[in-house]
């Protein structure tokens, strides 16, 4: 792991016990850039993934936690938010998270974003969300996912 990896995840393991969630970051043996990837690495359900997707919902970046079993409803996403809604472009992703895609965790960006967690992620006792890297995750319930991201939970897929 190099240091700006170990920088990264560092910093995901101290917003969370800032948060008052401790939790130890796993290293996973390749990359995980997508949830499937992930599930295989963890021995667990694809929709046990709490994927980090960041879209701007009008001008603003908005973070939606969704689970690695579906895909984001924009339109339905759009009606939720009450704002014309899209998927944001790696470089905004970057810059309004400071984290790579593959490895955008709910928390540890520069600033805080809005928050969405996706409802389909009560069904799981154990999630497991990305660390600030494509190769490092963490487990967390739904309860406290909501809780440290200051998280509004909503349905996201139809």
């Amino acid at each position: 792991m190099s240091d700006q990896t170990s920088a990264r995840t560092a910093a995901v393991e101290q917003a969370l016990a800032d948060a008052g969630y401790v939790a130890k970051a796993r290293t996973l043996p390749e990359s995980s850039h997508t949830a499937a990837q992930a599930a295989a690495a963890l021995d667990c359900e694809v929709g046990a993934i709490a994927s980090s997707l960041v879209f701007l919902a009008g001008d603003e970046p908005v973070l939606v936690m969704t689970s690695g079993a579906h895909r984001v409803d924009t339109e339905l996403l759009s009606q939720e938010l009450g704002v014309p809604v899209a998927m944001a472009r790696a470089k905004l992703v970057k810059e309004v998270t400071g984290q790579p895609i593959g490895g955008v965790s709910p928390v540890g960006h520069p600033a805080p974003l809005r928050t969405v967690v996706d409802e389909s992620l009560r069904a799981y006792d154990v999630l497991w969300a990305a660390a600030g890297t494509p190769s490092s995750v963490f487990p967390i319930s739904f309860e406290e996912l909501v809780r440290v991201t200051g998280g509004i939970p909503m349905r996201v897929a139809g």
